[in-house]
């Protein structure tokens, strides 16, 4: 699909969401995606809509987060030049987005707490408080180069070497 047509499937998806005609998407709006819905960090997806406290996101900023999971394709391999962009849904793109998933205090660093409440919205109840925090700082440790008790980016992105992020970053938002 060209880079065109998606973006008038995604602005007929913007429109749909915004039932009642106001021109920007509020939290209330998101929440009926239901890729989002059911995605145990899908309210931090949300979150990521809107930076800064605000409450409303308009189109080129919906275009802009969402653009994080649009599949690479053979369009996106081809040789950038030095004053272009790194597309948003470049390997490391998608990995600073998720990386920030994780960082809630935005201090650049995956602390054994952080990784421990994503594990709580991910697991759920199916695991013991014990066994969350074992496996929440066993991974903390295991991605810790630097032995600081934290994940920077750059651990972050160093323990994903090996996933597949183009793959498993992907939402179905269009209808």
């Amino acid at each position: 699909m060209s880079v065109h047509a998606c973006l008038l499937r995604l602005h007929r998806r913007f429109q749909n969401l915004d039932s009642n005609k106001k021109g920007y998407l509020s939290r209330v709006d998101l929440q009926q995606i239901g890729a989002l819905a059911v995605n145990p960090l899908g309210d931090r997806i949300i979150d990521s809509f809107f930076p800064e406290g605000n409450l409303r996101v308009d189109f080129p900023g919906f275009v802009r987060v969402l653009a994080h999971f649009r599949p690479v394709d053979d369009e996106g391999t081809r040789t950038r030049g030095p004053d272009e962009p790194e597309p948003f849904n470049s390997r490391m793109n998608k990995l600073r987005f998720a990386f920030q998933l994780y960082d809630l205090d935005r201090d650049g660093k995956i602390s054994q707490q952080e990784m421990l409440q994503v594990l709580r919205l991910m697991v759920g109840v199916q695991v013991t408080e014990e066994q969350l925090e074992s496996i929440a700082d066993r991974t903390v440790q295991e991605a810790d180069d630097d032995g600081d008790g934290a994940v920077s980016f750059l651990e972050f992105a160093k323990s994903l070497e090996k996933m597949d992020i183009e793959q498993k970053m992907s939402i179905r938002i269009l209808k």
